[in-house]
């Protein structure tokens, strides 16, 4: 697949084993390159530093078991408190809040830096001779002059591991419980969701309509799965090289199975080759991921909210931070140009690939209109949420889109008209005069 490399490593950083696994083997190498440089005597001149008190076989060997126990036991310990926190997370905001916290870089690197040092106090305790030991080769009886040996070098940079690996753990019990509260969960997934938007849309709005897709030839999908990646630019290349148009019937984020159409091919004959090489272009994986997916974060954002207003729960403030978020995201994107940047690099490329057009209403309805039958059955929510559209509409200029956030306001009364009574749906419907009057105005 054109995609592969990088789905691969998306995979694997949201995997808790990569860096133990490359911390390993980069620990396993210095350990060995140390040693040899101590085996050497390139590291002699530490025998000429007053404060450093060269250690004995024993002493050495007692500190590297003592540092590779500890370490292999924090380890343990520190990947136990993680997956009660992935299980707790997951539980408390949803399922699909899991694929954060396995990126977490602070529990990724915790965990490998304890492992790193515990795999090379073991290649290091490995080198440690007493002097009463046998040689384990004729060869090593001949070169040796001496009967023990200690790899101070190695042995010295064990112990600032060792000290490394003490500020790592101080920071990792900080870490975790602030990586699960709620705030910081919402502000996770909002900045990566304003960032995203930014790079998906780098132009401001020029007032264009969103290009809509042509019709042709439809290819079909011939596996089962969520689109994980699209691979723009090489779809370009592969309408320019057959001389026609690609038009996606699927975005990033969608489940596709055998026999459903994934784009049209406009303008030239579709073979059995090139159908096959477009298809090559898609990644599809067994779950959603947020590579190349706002409405995935969207989705996390809602997902949050409706869950904090269910009357299970019942924590307004929570769904109200996530309309915050939800909130700055759709007025960027309503500063935005929705269309597609691609072939930006390459303007023979430009306009061979039309995607599935993704308009500020769609957005608008993936955020605020999923979220709104919840907010109507919660009066600080509702009033909330019209303080979010309305605050919207501030940095818009384009009219439509205005109006699209006004008819979202209305639609919410509606709702709200349905489930408050008394003094809290006054109270909303006070909310929503002001917030008409803002948006006539």
């Amino acid at each position: 697949m054109t995609e592969y490399p990088h789905w691969l490593w998306a995979k694997l950083n949201s995997n808790y084993w990569f860096y133990p696994a490359l911390f390993s083997v980069i620990a396993a190498l210095l350990a060995v390159g140390l040693v040899w440089v101590d085996r050497n005597g390139f590291a002699e001149f530490l025998n000429g530093v007053e404060w450093i008190i060269p250690a004995r076989p024993q002493g050495a060997s007692n500190m590297l078991t003592v540092i590779a126990g500890s370490m292999i036991g924090v380890a343990s310990t520190v990947f136990s408190i993680t997956i009660a926190a992935v299980a707790y997370a997951s539980s408390a905001y949803g399922p699909r809040l899991l694929t954060n916290f396995m990126e977490d870089r602070g529990n990724q690197f915790s965990l490998a830096t304890f492992i790193g040092t515990f795999v090379y106090a073991l290649v290091v305790l490995r080198a440690v001779r007493r002097e009463d030991e046998v040689a384990a080769t004729a060869a090593d009886a001949a070169a040796t002059s001496l009967p023990g040996f200690v790899p101070q070098l190695s042995l010295l940079v064990g112990m600032g591991l060792m000290a490394a690996s003490i500020g790592v753990l101080v920071f990792f019990l900080n870490h975790i419980p602030a990586s699960i509260r709620i705030n910081t969960v919402l502000e996770g997934i909002g900045k990566r969701l304003l960032g995203e938007i930014e790079e998906t849309y780098p132009e401001e709005d020029k007032g264009l309509p969103v290009t809509n897709s042509p019709e042709g030839i439809p290819v079909l999908a011939d596996r089962t799965g969520y689109v994980q990646r699209i691979a723009f630019d090489s779809l370009a290349r592969l309408a320019r090289k057959s001389e026609g148009r690609i038009a996606l019937s699927v975005r990033t984020g969608d489940f596709v199975h055998p026999g459903m159409a994934i784009a049209e091919l406009c303008d030239v004959d579709l073979t059995d080759d090139l159908a096959e090489h477009l298809r090559d272009k898609f990644t599809l994986g067994a779950t959603r991921t947020p590579d190349q997916d706002l409405q995935f974060l969207i989705d996390e954002l809602v997902e949050i909210g409706l869950r904090a207003l269910s009357p299970g729960i019942n924590d307004p403030f929570t769904a109200i931070t996530a309309l915050h978020w939800l909130g700055a995201a759709t007025a960027l994107l309503g500063t935005r140009d929705l269309n597609k940047a691609i072939g930006e690099k390459d303007a023979a490329l430009k306009d061979l690939v039309v995607p599935l057009p993704d308009d500020f209403t769609h957005y608008l309805h993936r955020g605020f209109g999923n979220f709104r039958s919840a907010a109507a059955t919660s009066p600080p929510a509702a009033l909330v949420m019209f303080d979010s559209l309305r605050n919207c509409a501030a940095p818009i200029n384009n009219e439509t889109r205005k109006a699209a956030l006004h008819q979202e306001g209305e639609r919410l009364i509606q709702q709200v008209r349905q489930h408050l009574t008394g003094p809290d749906l006054e109270d909303v419907e006070a909310r929503f005069v002001s917030f008409s009057r803002a948006m006539a105005g």
